[in-house]
């Protein structure tokens, strides 16, 4: 079950598999290794943009993780770029939990948070738009995120050419609050 009330409330899932079931929480410096090394395995796939880890550490407050079996398992980031806009970075979930719902679990988590911060909008540069298009974000030309156009891609080496995709969800449009639920419902 997922318990989720207020954006300090750990987020639990339990795992359809014998053993101790993996946990969403808030991270803490202490999670920077393990989050750094999650993100540098995908992103040799890819699928990711590298990190550093002492970023990651100076920043660790802003990340939610799926700790399974002691290590990070799964993170995301709320990144705020500018006036009213968010970015969800970094989510990646490792391949023995995809599917369980922990990625839909980790950006509502996110979506919450910045419901509560004020954000109107957040938005996510993705390979995988559908994804996003799943948890209720829009495709939006690049343009339209102006702010993280000025905070990162502006002085990208792949500016123009990472082949990610725009998305944004408009938080006042959010009408589903997160709710409890089966992590099987979460597919």
């Amino acid at each position: 079950m997922i318990a989720a009330a207020a954006a300090t409330t750990f987020l639990i899932v339990r795992r359809p598999q014998p053993g101790p079931s993996p946990v969403v929480r808030r991270a803490t410096r202490d999670d920077a290794a393990g989050i750094h090394s999650l993100i540098a395995r995908h992103q040799q796939a890819g699928h990711l943009l590298p990190r550093a880890e002492d970023e990651i550490a100076r920043h660790a407050d802003r990340f939610v993780v799926v700790i399974d079996d002691g290590e990070a398992s799964g993170c995301a980031e709320l990144a705020p770029l500018g006036g009213n806009m968010a970015e969800v970075r970094s989510l990646v979930v490792d391949d023995h939990l995809r599917g369980l719902g922990y990625g839909r679990i980790l950006v509502e988590s996110l979506t919450h948070e910045a419901q509560g911060k004020g954000f109107e909008s957040i938005c996510a540069f993705t390979h995988e738009p559908g994804y996003f298009a799943r948890l209720g974000f829009s495709l939006v030309p690049h343009a339209w995120v102006p702010e993280k156009i000025k905070v990162d891609c502006a002085g990208c080496a792949l500016f123009r050419t990472c082949g990610q995709s725009a998305m944004r969800l408009r938080l006042n449009e959010v009408r589903v609050p997160i709710v409890v639920r089966r992590a099987s419902a979460c597919r």
